[in-house]
């Protein structure tokens, strides 16, 4: 992003958003939907860095008046954090990458599973690599780099082990769930601060993990709050802007606590209803209906829908996104409607 672009959204984190002003718009984009909007293959994108750096550089160009979050993204699908503790990774063409889980159902006796050093184990290493070699190129172009990400604990979890085997071990092996939470909690900070050692320009953190959206408002306080405040807590100084489009609505209210300062989430839940349920400490990055509106819908469509939510988000904290991710196949010209309605252009 620009310079000007990330003083803008720091500010609208801080106040709410007035009707009739411009809004900050940023949504978060990643490999789901850049390389097929751009006409490349995944693996173009994934391994000829030129055209990783191309791709980015140009997205901005293409949208002036949008903030892509969290900008100049170096991420391989769900791969990077799994990759370092030896998963089998499949690569596609056309798609993003897909992995095959290491831990069985019963892996009490697994006594070597540690978090990996991020300077050397797996595609951590790579991506490090990536940031230090286009990092001077990225700011000739006239751009910083805001933000570290990572895939959030329970998510790298149930890479690990496998979705289903997981979630049942929270009912089944609490300890054993408990056990791996640790390691993963480990691994997330350890790899957000591999990424500010070697971007200086970093100010936020961007967690991105939907499980906690799975789990009984019970499970949550077990086995979710612990180990996401474990990693927000590991970064006093930092804005942290915390992605969940999932069901959070069991534990809305728990999620000021965390200590965010952003929430990207659900276009399932009602702005209003998530306001009030977060209070005024927490700033909402959404929550326009990824698919469903910016996918299938007209660009007059997203200019109606874009105009009610911003009616709706008077004087409240607002950072107009959708709620989640640019979806693939999001055509440009519904994001054109989108800083069309939003900027009364």
């Amino acid at each position: 992003m620009r310079p000007e672009q990330w003083k803008k959204f720091r500010q609208a984190v801080e106040s709410p958003y007035s009707q009739g002003s411009d809004p900050v718009i940023a949504l978060i984009i990643d490999s789901p939907w850049l390389p097929g909007f751009m006409g490349i293959s995944h693996l173009d994108y994934f391994f000829c860095p030129k055209t990783w750096l191309d791709v980015n550089i140009n997205i901005y160009r293409r949208f002036p008046d949008i903030c892509f979050i969290p900008g100049f993204w170096v991420e391989y699908g769900m791969a990077i954090e799994p990759s370092a503790f030896g998963v089998k990774i499949k690569w596609w063409d056309n798609n993003t990458p897909s992995i095959e889980p290491i831990l069985g159902e019963d892996w009490s006796a697994h006594t070597t599973l540690a978090p990996p050093n991020p300077t050397t184990d797996g595609l951590m290493a790579v991506t490090l690599h990536m940031y230090k070699q286009y990092l001077p190129e990225i700011e000739n172009a006239g751009h910083v780099v805001k933000f570290a990400s990572a895939r959030g604990p329970l998510a790298l979890a149930s890479h690990l082990q496998g979705l289903t085997g997981f979630l049942l071990d929270l009912e089944l092996n609490p300890n054993q769930a408990k056990k791996l939470l640790e390691v993963t909690a480990e691994t997330v900070i350890r790899w957000l601060k591999a990424q500010i050692e070697v971007l200086p320009d970093i100010e936020a953190i961007l967690l991105l993990d939907d499980i906690p959206g799975m789990l009984s408002s019970r499970h949550f306080d077990t086995f979710a709050y612990p180990y996401l405040k474990a990693v927000f807590d590991a970064f006093p100084d930092y804005l942290k802007v915390y992605h969940n489009d999932a069901n959070i609505e069991p534990f809305i209210e728990r999620l000021p606590d965390l200590g965010i300062d952003v929430l990207n989430f659900t276009h399932n839940i009602d702005l209003v209803k998530a306001a009030e349920a977060l209070g005024d400490s927490v700033c909402l990055l959404g929550n326009l209906p990824p698919v469903s509106l910016l996918v299938d819908g007209s660009p007059e469509e997203v200019e109606e829908e874009t105009h009610l939510l911003l009616k709706k988000a008077a004087g409240r904290k607002l950072i107009l996104s959708v709620g989640g991710g640019v979806s693939p196949g999001t055509p440009g010209e519904n994001l054109d409607a989108l800083v069309a309605a939003a900027l009364n252009r």
